[in-house]
């Protein structure tokens, strides 16, 4: 038996996007039939890393679930789309930093789920360097 298996590509395989560019790509699942399929959630968000309370903010969410009757077609892949934002912009800095990713999770019948994450950069700031003593 296949073991299921859930991949997220971008477009165009870009690591970066400007604020205001649409991002877009495609998730294909393989190794499992559209009727081992529960639901299936996108989404595209920031979160945050580092020293003190971290933060997750949902820009895109989208969900297919047999309960509200929408197809899921485990055969074909699925595509998502949407308008990027003006902030937050992507930040490497030494205390916190801000990153961006398109994540999909896949949750099947039984209670089994897979989930797969595509980082990326939106906007440019440089990374923080540290300041010698």
């Amino acid at each position: 038996m296949i073991e299921p298996s859930l991949t997220v590509t971008l477009d165009g395989h870009r690591g970066a996007y400007r604020p205001g560019e649409i991002l877009s790509g495609q998730y294909q699942l393989d190794g499992a039939q559209s009727d081992q399929v529960e639901a299936l959630e996108v989404s595209v968000l920031w979160y945050t890393q580092g020293k003190g309370d971290e933060d997750l903010a949902v820009h895109f969410f989208k969900r297919f679930s047999k309960d509200h009757r929408d197809q899921i077609d485990a055969r074909h892949p699925g595509r998502f789309s949407t308008l990027l934002p003006n902030s937050p912009l992507s930040y490497e800095g030494m205390i916190l930093k801000i990153r961006w990713c398109v994540r999909v999770r896949l949750f099947l019948i039984g209670g089994r789920e897979l989930v797969d994450e595509r980082p990326f950069q939106l906007g440019h700031i440089p990374a923080a360097k540290s300041v010698p003593p």
